[in-house]
């Protein structure tokens, strides 16, 4: 289906004075373990979702803060989550997204991220490229995993999976350059796009969390794949390895025992 893709960029980029709202952002709710939502999560879902439906009302629309049993993958979805890093907005840590991707019969046609504390709008469309304000990304070019930047998650809501993540990220810290830890999927999956990190992984991601930032990095030059290197089912919950397709070989046969 065809998109404005400006008019969702203008939709997108009006959410970011309530990710500056420090009043909203200390309205907290706890849904679970680690696991947090604000006024800003439920005021940008709205604004997104009622923006979103004036423009197409006939696609469905997926929200983080919303219940999402009756999404159809066989018709055309918007898969929104509103505040990735809520922790991070809490903390006023500076480093949360907008993540926004058009799912249409179980296919990635749009993806957009959006830090708006950098004001970096990344954008991806299915065959067209990945760009960064405009201006065309790619993933690095570093091939060596012993000179690779590596973002990791902890998979916070699951502290069941502590052992086995913390063992992953030591054996994948002990062969590269160096690991960080933004608290944000979306931001991680644009940085692996745009070459400012060679791989990112975490266990237990939801569609909202890492499809727009899966068709960026495909679109930049990278991979995607679970960690046993199969391909990521966006409509449903996944581990993810994400990577510039030059050292994901070795972070699933040699470093991750999956």
């Amino acid at each position: 289906m065809e998109i404005d893709t400006q008019r969702v960029i203008e939709l997108v980029k009006s959410v970011r004075p309530l990710f500056m709202d420090h009043e909203r952002a200390s309205r907290i709710t706890v849904k679970g373990a680690a696991d947090f939502v604000t006024q800003v999560d439920f005021q940008v879902q709205e604004r997104m979702r009622s923006g979103l439906f004036d423009m197409y009302p006939q696609v469905q629309f997926m929200g983080e803060e919303k219940d999402n049993r009756d999404i159809d993958f066989s018709g055309a979805v918007w898969i929104l989550d509103p505040v990735d890093g809520t922790t991070n907005l809490i903390h006023d840590f500076r480093c949360s997204a907008l993540s926004l991707a058009l799912c249409d019969r179980g296919q990635l046609e749009l993806g957009i991220i959006y830090q708006p504390y950098r004001d970096e709008l990344f954008l991806a469309q299915r065959g067209r490229g990945a760009f960064l304000n405009g201006s065309p990304i790619h993933v690095s070019s570093v091939s060596d995993l012993g000179q690779s930047l590596i973002s990791i998650g902890t998979s916070p809501y699951n502290h069941d999976l502590a052992d086995r993540n913390f063992e992953d990220i030591k054996r994948v810290f002990l062969k590269c350059s160096d690991i960080r830890r933004t608290g944000s999927a979306a931001v991680d999956l644009a940085y692996v796009a745009c070459g400012r990190l060679e791989a990112y992984f975490e266990r237990c991601l939801k569609p909202w969390d890492f499809a727009a930032g899966m068709l960026l990095i495909e679109e930049a030059g990278g991979r995607v794949t679970t960690f046993a290197g199969s391909a990521v089912d966006v409509t449903r919950p996944s581990d993810i390895l994400s990577s510039n397709g030059r050292i994901g070989i070795l972070l699933e046969n040699e470093l991750l025992p999956l």
